[in-house]
């Protein structure tokens, strides 16, 4: 079988410059490289963190986020790609910086087969953070 390894995630966006201060200001990501991708009519820049890349594309005439898409349980009902996660060491430490810096927390879970959360980006879209048990 052929090896590989995680390389990234993406979104699209209505602001490529709103989402990067977005990324950058939240979750500390920085700018390793923008671009243009001609085939897709998009503005892109690639986002790193340490070894995580993120990227980020504003495509002319883009559709909204449907609404449906904003929460975790409805969004489960459509199919497709849902979300990025990351690992936090402490999930109340993170939700408290996040509720700190008023940034849009969608979703808490806290059940015995582990504790997470979904906040909204500037876009609207999901991302993950998960605690892991011992």
């Amino acid at each position: 079988m052929a090896e590989f390894t995680f390389h990234h995630g993406g979104v699209s966006v209505p602001s490529l410059d709103a989402a990067i201060a977005w990324y950058g200001s939240v979750l500390g990501f920085e700018v390793e490289k923008r671009f243009w991708i001609e085939a897709a009519r998009s503005h892109t820049a690639m986002l790193r963190k340490g070894p995580l890349r993120f990227e980020l594309f504003e495509v002319e005439g883009a559709a909204p986020l449907p609404e449906d898409r904003r929460h975790p349980p409805r969004d489960l009902k459509t199919h497709g790609n849902k979300h990025l996660a990351f690992r936090v060491d402490d999930l109340e430490a993170f939700l408290a910086e996040m509720e700190s810096k008023q940034v849009d927390i969608a979703f808490v879970v806290r059940e015995e087969f582990g504790k997470g959360c979904f906040i909204r980006d500037c876009a609207g879209n999901l991302i993950e953070f998960v605690e892991e048990g011992e």
